[in-house]
C-alpha cells in the first residue's frame, strides 16, 4: 500500500497539465479494469501463475 501511495504522489508531482488528482483508489480502479479486460486469459492455481497469465 505504501508503494501505491508513493506512485500516486509521484504521478501527481509529475503532472504538467493540472488535471484531476490521482489517488491510491484511482490506481486500484485502473488495475481492476486491466485485470477484467484480460480475464479470459486468467489461468493458474497460484498468485504467481495468475499474474503471469495476464501479464504477457
Amino acid at each position: 500500500m505504501d508503494a501505491l501511495a508513493a506512485k500516486a504522489r509521484q504521478i501527481n508531482r509529475n503532472k504538467t497539465d493540472g488535471g484531476e488528482r490521482i489517488t491510491d483508489n484511482t490506481l486500484i480502479r485502473i488495475a481492476v479494469d486491466l485485470l477484467l479486460a484480460r480475464a479470459d486469459n486468467l489461468a493458474g492455481s497460484t498468485e504467481d501463475q495468475l499474474r503471469n497469465s495476464v501479464s504477457s
